[in-house]
């Protein structure tokens, strides 16, 4: 008995461990005000080619899986800046076509190609949106929904501002197991290249790595994005989008 208290104890204490993991690597333990701008971030120039998601050049373009109908983009103001704006964009026939747009924040420090843990910057690429959860229920998504209020809920030495960051989150598929729920703490690309990265809810400034909008935001693109539509989030700063 005494072998087997000790054993669900070492157990209970790995699992906190890994939850605070995941739950640091996107949140904020120490809240930072947001770098650069911080009034309401343009919206992106329609692009001349219906077929491309404006704003976004050859080479990540081309990393879009060809059978990709909902795309996610995230359109940081600047490589050092938290502000930027999220459009999500649908796929119709062959033309793109915008279907929602939220003011949003990145990394407190902006972004980066190169992301390590701890760098507090979003990671430049195009990942694909599998998992979803958060502490409040399913709000009707046709993602997998993950609904658990003691997993997702931030420590309690976080700010009030910082209490719902975790009420919807939608994994973003960099170094985690896709299919698995987003607080999963796997990582295969190892612990330091950063992990834990998720859509959530804003909390008014920068985010560890994650990318934050509205409540209402998370609402919608939880109830929108399509398994069968194969989502996925391209993210950056402007100019590195561009490239």
């Amino acid at each position: 008995m005494q072998i087997d208290s000790v054993r669900r104890r070492a157990v209970a204490a790995a699992t906190l461990g890994t939850l605070l993991a995941t739950l640091s690597a996107c949140g904020t333990s120490a809240p930072a005000p947001a770098r650069g701008a911080h009034g309401a971030a343009r919206t992106p120039t329609a692009s001349s080619d219906p077929t491309r998601i404006p704003g976004v050049g050859d080479r990540l373009h081309r990393r879009n899986p060809a059978d990709s109908r909902q795309v996610v983009a995230v359109y940081g103001e600047g490589h050092d800046s938290a502000a930027s704006r999220v459009v999500l964009y649908t796929r119709q026939g062959t033309h793109w076509h915008p279907t929602g747009s939220w003011p949003a924040h990145n990394g407190r420090n902006g972004w980066t190609t190169q992301h390590h843990e701890g760098d507090a910057r979003s990671p430049v690429g195009v990942f694909t949106l599998t998992d979803a959860g958060g502490v409040l229920a399913d709000p009707g998504t046709r993602l997998p929904y993950d609904h658990d209020k003691g997993a997702y809920a931030p420590p309690a030495e976080w700010d009030e501002a910082h209490q719902h960051d975790f009420d919807y989150v939608i994994a973003i598929d960099y170094n985690r197991v896709k299919g698995t729920p987003p607080r999963d703490a796997t990582r295969p690309w190892g612990t330091d290249k950063g992990g834990g990265i998720w859509l959530h809810m804003d909390h008014g400034s920068g985010t560890s790595a994650c990318v934050s909008v509205s409540k209402r935001a998370m609402e919608f693109l939880l109830r929108t994005l399509d398994p069968d539509r194969h989502p996925v989030v391209v993210m950056g700063d402007r100019a590195t989008l561009k490239a």
